[in-house]
């Protein structure tokens, strides 16, 4: 008898330690992805050229929805350090929790040539950004809290079969914009020339 409740326990054991592990997976893998973010409808494919992947899906053809639509948007101006000439400007997701900073533009189809994403932090710090699930190439902008702009990378598309997660671009700043590939080249936007963020508070 005592033999058949130990089996019994060990099963039972067996069922819900299965039942745990599938529901923290559920709970905790919708916390380090989602499919991506998707810009709202354009009217219009993305421009050859201009650093993004038509890819095969309709948010290639400009027929997307915003499927994330917890985002906060903010413009994001650059500005010549010297003159204040606006250089640009882009209408960017912000992403704000821990869950959209992972995702960040990874499983994303294209940005138009006119959107981005923005990640705010508390303060100036050190960070890395990876191209992680990137199919596309984009510019990664590093920006002080006071607004300089510290750093820009170029970050090419991983190729094909590589691990984006190898591609590693270091900066330091209180903001990280990320534009299409060679957007600053595009508008001359260099280190130490401003941002302005519009429509966004903390």
């Amino acid at each position: 008898m005592e033999t058949r409740r130990v089996a019994l326990a060990v099963v039972l054991g067996g069922l819900l330690l299965a039942v745990l592990t599938v529901g923290v997976q559920g709970l905790v893998g919708p916390f380090l992805t989602t499919d991506g973010y998707h810009p709202p409808n354009s009217t219009a494919a993305p421009a050859a050229g201009n650093g993004t992947s038509a890819g095969g899906n309709a948010g290639a053809q400009g027929t997307s929805t915003p499927v994330n639509s917890d985002y906060q948007h903010a413009t994001v101006v650059v500005e010549d350090a010297e003159n204040d000439t606006e250089l640009g400007r882009v209408r960017a997701a912000v992403a704000e929790s821990y869950r959209q900073k992972y995702t960040g533009l990874s499983e994303t189809a294209y940005l138009p040539p006119d959107r981005g994403m923005l990640f705010p932090y508390d303060g100036n710090d050190d960070h890395t950004y990876v191209m992680r699930g990137m199919s596309f190439g984009i510019d990664i902008v590093y920006v002080a809290g006071n607004g300089t702009i510290t750093r820009i990378h170029h970050a090419e598309e991983p190729p094909e079969g590589a691990d984006g997660n190898d591609y590693e671009y270091p900066g330091y700043g209180q903001y990280v914009l990320e534009v299409n590939y060679d957007w600053t080249t595009r508008h001359n936007v260099t280190v130490g020339d401003q941002v302005r963020i519009e429509g966004y508070e903390r």
